[in-house]
């Protein structure tokens, strides 16, 4: 058993190094997105669609993420993606033109969009239903320490002359030209095997992680594999498709994106100097990381729903007390950093930990590239929205940063609330089990995601 968990660890942890690249390309912007404004001389509307091309690219990778994973492999795909984020990260620190970093910057979006859908798919593919929720969970993490890595980088390299931001930039072909080594090492997902009828293949994969249970998951999958591609919006799904609308919605409307993206900014609107509005960020992130460790630890044990629950509760509390920060422009001390701070546990343990687990979970096999794709799409999708209009509102007034926070406040009482009376519990239950529950099944349709380990 400790081989076959070892296994599981060791391929769920290279591929949710895509969520490392993700995050990295997130966060890095938020130290280069002043130098950009100035070089290009930007309109706050262009310098909110600059900022925002990324996550417009986040679009398109998460719409087109699930199509080619389901025809050619979750594998190749995870490749592709990594030489995206090489490319990007390269690209956009050499673009000689707003044009051209505009470009780089949607093409690294398009990896994001797409590693949301395939890398968390494929984990939930490979690991037992025991574990499944730590293993996904793993993706999490790993965007959480690539947005710590970003805040460290921007500001160890904050004074490297008025070309830094290309080297913030360029930092991230590094962690991307790893990623894609590694992956030649992680086998195709099992089930994608079976589909294509390479059986013998399939077999090998599930030796090497379930050891004697390959048998049991075997059958199961090959069940699975005979369900047809079915019609997310056949009216079967309603409830999955609501479940993952709702929950990517609700994490962008928790302010996340623009607090990630804008954070010196944010800081900087306090009247705090440049260079400790860099390294204030790092705190936030360092808090991230440590508060999706431990929602990692308990959210197989605690269960999802407990979780949203509480982080939306206490998000609404230390938004609001910030709203009002900058409603009276109260910033003594650091009052702004510890609220900020303390809402960042809250968001990392919860919904942070929870969204990309809870997508993978809802939709049975016969969709579950297209929930994937949906789930992803509908996260973006108000991630490129917010990030586009945050600045146009906050725009050097305190005033318009406390209407915003008042309203990422709000949003998450009304989160709160939608998961307490609309949400199911997932912890602990096979995919089959889930899907059994959560969707209006036609016929004999079976659909077995990962099998239990005794």
């Amino acid at each position: 058993m400790q081989r076959t968990s070892t296994t599981i660890l060791a391929w769920s942890s290279i591929v949710a190094m895509g969520g490392f690249l993700f995050g990295f390309d997130t966060a890095v912007i938020s130290g280069v997105e002043k130098s950009i404004q100035e070089l290009f001389k930007l309109s706050p509307f262009w310098h909110g669609f600059t900022i925002a091309s990324a996550l417009i690219g986040t679009i398109v990778g998460a719409l087109a993420g699930g199509v080619p994973a389901d025809k050619y492999g979750r594998k190749p795909v995870l490749i592709a993606i990594a030489s995206l984020f090489l490319v990007s990260a390269v690209g956009s620190a050499l673009a000689p033109s707003l044009l051209l970093f505009i470009l780089f910057r949607f093409l690294g979006g398009i990896a994001v969009g797409a590693s949301s859908v395939v890398a968390p798919m494929y984990i939930s593919e490979i690991a037992p239903a025991s574990s499944r929720g730590r293993m996904t969970a793993l993706f999490q993490f790993d965007v959480i320490a690539g947005i710590l890595v970003a805040y460290l980088s921007n500001y160890w390299l904050s004074n490297a002359g008025a070309d830094a931001w290309r080297w913030m930039l360029g930092a991230g072909a590094l962690p991307a030209a790893v990623n894609l080594l590694l992956l030649w090492l992680v086998p195709e997902s099992p089930l994608f095997l079976i589909r294509s009828g390479k059986e013998e293949q399939a077999i090998d994969v599930l030796s090497r992680i379930y050891g004697d249970g390959a048998a049991f998951s075997l059958e199961g999958m090959g069940r699975q594999s005979r369900v047809e591609k079915g019609n997310l919006f056949s009216g079967k799904f309603s409830r999955p498709i609501a479940l993952a609308f709702l929950v990517a919605a609700f994490n962008q409307f928790s302010g996340i994106n623009a607090i990630l993206y804008y954070a010196p900014r944010i800081f900087e609107l306090t009247g705090i100097s440049s260079k400790e509005a860099f390294l204030q960020p790092v705190m936030i992130g360092v808090t991230n990381a440590a508060s999706t460790l431990l929602g990692m630890l308990v959210i197989d044990k605690v269960g999802r729903k407990k979780l949203l629950i509480a982080g939306s509760i206490g998000m609404s509390v230390c938004l609001g007390l910030v709203a009002r920060s900058f409603y009276l422009r109260d910033f003594e001390g650091y009052s702004l950093l510890i609220l900020l701070v303390l809402y960042i546990v809250f968001f990392a343990f919860s919904t942070g930990a929870v969204i990309w687990v809870l997508i993978s979970e809802v939709f049975p096999a016969s969709v579950r590239g297209q929930g994937q794709s949906l789930g992803s799409f509908t996260h973006w999708f108000f991630a490129a929205l917010i990030t586009f209009v945050f600045p146009i509102i906050v725009e050097g007034s305190p005033l318009g940063a406390g209407h915003a926070f008042a309203f990422f406040s709000v949003m998450m009482l009304i989160q709160a609330i939608t998961v307490w009376q609309f949400f199911p519990e997932t912890k602990g239950k096979t995919l089959e089990e889930l899907s059994s529950e959560l969707s209006e099944r036609d016929g004999d349709e079976v659909v077995v995601g990962s099998a239990r380990t005794k």
